[in-house]
């Protein structure tokens, strides 16, 4: 079995100082019991720069080796995307485990759907537990208010881990030092980026409000207003049909006036 695991940079929730991914580690950790238990191959891998410090430290988490997919180069030539580089390079893999999302500020959680999408596999997400079986996967979901959700999936599969997965990674400095960082340049980003029905021009545009909703405030007690919602009754206002079109902005204007919800 052929096990494979991507991880991210991450962010510090206060400095902002790149560092390891809490949820992907998650991800690592689970991967690593799964390969010791079923004595499988397991490959690190990640799309972006090669040169970040933060990599490393998935070495002190337990992986041996980050093999990195310089994206950089793989775009000016081929203008590939990571979800089709990585696509491109996982095939033939048994399991592939990713964290739910990455911890950048714009990060939208949809690399593990596009991934999954691209190489034909069934994905489950907000995964907290996870084993194999039998060439099926039994997976632990999280769910809203603590409740769980067993799925079984046959696989290959690609299982997104929760952040409160049941793992505890640990780090060790050693492991930093004897680990390596393997630079590849995706070979496959061309044919795999040809049918991609993604690569569509971007249209950027500066953004503008939204129209804000005027309404009145309410001044009933909270006892009015529980009655009022099991009760039908008549809140006021007027309704006006005939007169002149000035008439009737007059008492839009002083509907407005009275509620405060223009100032003039």
């Amino acid at each position: 079995m052929k096990i494979a695991v991507l991880v991210s940079v991450g962010r510090h929730p206060v400095s902002g100082t790149a560092r390891y991914s809490r949820n992907d580690a998650a991800a690592l950790s689970i991967a690593l019991s799964l390969a010791k238990a079923h004595g499988a191959k397991l490959d690190v891998l990640h799309a972006g720069d090669p040169s970040s410090p933060a990599l490393r430290e998935y070495l002190a988490l337990g992986a041996r080796s980050v093999e990195v997919l310089e994206t950089a180069a793989a775009q000016a030539q081929a203008r590939a995307d990571e979800a089709t580089l990585l696509a491109a390079r996982l095939q033939g893999y048994d399991l592939v485990l990713t964290g739910t999302r990455a911890e950048g500020a714009f990060d939208s959680g949809m690399l593990p759907y596009r991934v999954a999408h691209a190489l034909g596999m069934p994905l489950v997400g907000a995964a907290v537990d996870l084993s194999v079986r039998d060439a099926c996967a039994q997976v632990r979901q999280y769910m809203p208010k603590g409740l769980r959700r067993r799925v079984e999936v046959r696989l290959p599969a690609l299982i997104a881990v929760h952040p409160l997965a049941n793992a505890t990674p640990t780090y060790a400095y050693a492991r930093l030092r004897e680990g390596s960082i393997d630079r590849s340049v995706p070979r496959a980003a061309a044919d795999a980026h040809a049918g991609n029905s993604d690569d569509l021009a971007w249209t950027i545009r500066c953004a503008t409000a939204k129209p804000v909703r005027l309404a009145a405030a309410e001044k009933r007690s909270g006892h009015a207003r529980m009655l009022s919602a099991t009760t039908t009754e008549s809140r006021g206002g007027s309704v006006v049909i005939e007169g002149s079109s000035v008439e009737k902005a007059q008492v839009i204007l002083a509907y407005l006036r009275e509620h405060q919800l223009v100032d003039y």
